[in-house]
């Protein structure tokens, strides 16, 4: 075992707090990672507070890891000490299933095991990359390449991958015409890759706050929401329509923007139940669809495709003690658009 500094809470109501965590020896196929870097993402203070369910503290979050490998176990074939690696969401999954056998971890058949809250192969709780090192099956170690600064890349690991996977899933391109609902954390990315890949790019934001910076990454139109005659206005216009928010929506005028055989991808997680018509699904052919982040395949395929593109996520740098401060930025939408922690920073 090995005993790492790490930020985790413990309690559902306390803030963040240094803490000392064990990662485990390595097994045969294993690699310690030591960790530079940690994106925060939404999800992280979903659950440490207690949102999407219990989960037993202390915990430790933070599945947008990126460092350097410090060792190998004996069996690893494909990485080396010093090499530039991530983590992302998942870290482990039966390896055996459908799913798993086409390179679709995310949805193993079986139960993957997520980087944090989840049950690891030991029988532990596993604890994330708020951290200064992990231990985690080479089959979930992505390469990161050389082009891509280590201190920007973390937030692909989630926000990327949860992005690329749909529009390369639905065939987004030239061609399609694709809406991004939010222009968070989730959103800027998803219009830079739509971007690139070859789409017509539309912002449905609630505001034109960030409208200067959706053009700037990419997209063609960028459209307020709360304006009550833009979606009247753009009925039946989009192929793929990716909705990056978690609050519900009047899903009814959503569906209302779709095409014919257009589909609507949730990714952000609503906790109330949706609610459409049928007739305007059923009239019109089309789709409501949820998607999650990605399998080790496409989370790569995505990794070489930023680096192809020059894409990368617009972050802020912090330390460790300024990680509680981001959350409440982070709350109030205090943020342009990414937090990453500098995990060396960890006393």
């Amino acid at each position: 075992m090995r005993t790492v500094n790490a930020y985790g809470a413990v309690s559902a109501t306390a803030p963040l707090e240094p803490m000392t965590i064990e990662r485990r020896d390595l097994g045969p196929h294993d690699v310690l990672i030591e960790i530079d870097y940690a994106g925060i993402c939404h999800s992280d203070i979903h659950t440490v507070r207690g949102e999407w369910g219990e989960i037993a503290y202390p915990q430790v979050v933070g599945h947008e890891i990126v460092g350097h490998v410090a060792a190998i176990g004996s069996e690893v074939t494909g990485h080396r000490v010093g090499d530039r690696v991530g983590v992302g969401c998942e870290s482990g999954s039966c390896g055996e299933c459908e799913q798993c056998v086409d390179g679709e971890e995310v949805y193993c058949l079986r139960g993957n095991i997520q980087t944090y809250a989840g049950v690891d192969v030991d029988g532990s709780i596993t604890q994330g990359g708020y951290s200064q090192a992990t231990v985690v099956h080479e089959r979930f170690v992505l390469s990161i390449p050389e082009s891509l600064p280590l201190e920007k890349v973390a937030p692909l690991l989630c926000a990327g991958v949860t992005l690329y996977s749909p529009l390369k899933h639905w065939n987004a391109g030239p061609g399609t015409r694709v809406a991004i609902i939010g222009m968070g954390g989730l959103g800027h990315v998803g219009v830079k890759l739509a971007h690139a890949l070859g789409a017509e790019v539309t912002v449905l934001s609630r505001t034109l706050a960030k409208k200067d910076d959706g053009l700037a990454f990419g997209a063609d139109h960028y459209f307020a929401t709360e304006d009550p005659q833009t979606l009247h206005e753009h009925q039946g216009e989009y192929d793929l329509i990716l909705s990056t928010v978690s609050a519900g929506l009047d899903y009814d005028r959503y569906v209302d923007l779709l095409a014919v055989n257009g589909t609507l991808v949730l990714l952000g997680a609503p906790t109330d139940a949706l609610s459409v018509t049928p007739m305007k699904l059923i009239t019109h052919r089309r789709s409501i669809a949820g998607s999650a982040n990605g399998g080790i395949k496409v989370t790569q395929e995505m990794l070489e495709f930023c680096a192809e593109h020059d894409i990368l996520p617009e972050t802020e740098l912090i330390g460790a003690d300024s990680i509680n401060e981001a959350y409440q930025r982070v709350l109030a939408s205090d943020v342009r658009y990414r937090f990453v922690i500098d995990t060396k920073t960890f006393a």
